[in-house]
């Protein structure tokens, strides 16, 4: 079933004791901005999560494979496609029908490039590039963030050499003590229909992926992550019925506490009177 509806998003989650999405170039500590020390994940982070709630609970079924996962090259799927489409391979002169028709299927059997898009013009038979209808903006911290170095022992050595040293050595951990993210995105009606085909079924999994993103994704390095809100515009027409950020400010979060340590340390205000066209679901 085809989109009829433009969406707009705004999710809540927080994480304690833990570190949602290091940096590799701070040593993998937590993201922060440095000029305002506010925290930031990156929607490359949030996506992967959400790629992998899908492929758990929809592995091999049809319609739903994961493109960007580390199982194959990108470049060897791509030729899979134009094999399963009866399309020549490994001629890089490809005219732009073969390369539609490659691009259609990738979209009909990965869920990802049909919901975020994809760049897949690489290789000796390039698919396209295809833009995603589901778009997620960096998520950022409600309140500046305290990043802490925890050191941590390790009973175990490495080399025989190191173990002559003792029996245990010193690491190091960044954790954050707590942090309430706030992260917006969007769907596209439009793209979906013109493009990708994502469907009415596609949108309620991304919900259901959401909700459900880090409760399957639980590790020790990332402490304890809850999606606590997720509220969904849903507009009347597929180009929508108002500007994105006049929806978004509907949700305010403020400090109760001047140090935040707790969900409830946070009230959130929500402006329930909508503009024509446009519902409001709290998902949860």
């Amino acid at each position: 079933m085809t989109l009829s509806n433009r969406y707009d998003f705004v999710m809540l989650f927080d994480v304690e004791n833990g570190n949602p999405n290091g940096d590799p170039d701070a040593g993998n500590a937590p993201r922060m901005d440095a000029e305002t020390g506010y925290g930031y994940i990156t929607d490359v982070c949030l996506k992967r999560k959400i790629r992998n709630y899908v492929e758990l609970v929809k592995e091999g079924e049809p319609g739903y494979n994961i493109l960007i996962k580390p199982d194959k090259s990108l470049n060897t799927k791509f030729t899979e496609a134009y094999s399963e489409e009866g399309l020549k391979t490994g001629n890089k002169g490809k005219n732009a029908d073969d390369i539609k028709r490659a691009r259609d299927y990738m979209c009909r059997n990965y869920f990802d490039v049909r919901t975020f898009g994809a760049v897949m013009s690489t290789g000796d038979d390039p698919c396209g590039i295809v833009r995603g209808p589901v778009q997620i903006n960096f998520a950022k911290s409600v309140s500046p963030i305290s990043i802490q170095d925890v050191t941590i022992t390790r009973q175990a050595r490495t080399t025989e050499d190191r173990k002559e040293t003792g029996e245990t050595e010193m690491g190091r951990k960044s954790v954050i003590p707590y942090a309430l993210y706030r992260a917006e995105g969007y769907i596209s009606a439009a793209l979906a229909n013109k493009i990708t085909k994502l469907s009415e079924e596609d949108v309620e999994l991304l919900w259901t992926a959401i909700i459900n993103m880090f409760e399957n994704d639980h590790s020790a390095a990332r402490g304890k992550m809850c999606m606590r809100k997720l509220y969904v515009f849903k507009h009347s027409s597929m180009l929508g019925n108002c500007p994105s950020y006049i929806l978004f400010d509907k949700i305010n979060v403020q400090e109760k506490n001047a140090i935040p340590r707790a969900f409830c340390d946070y009230q959130i205000t929500v402006d329930t009177s909508m503009p024509d066209g446009v519902e409001l679901i709290e998902k949860i």
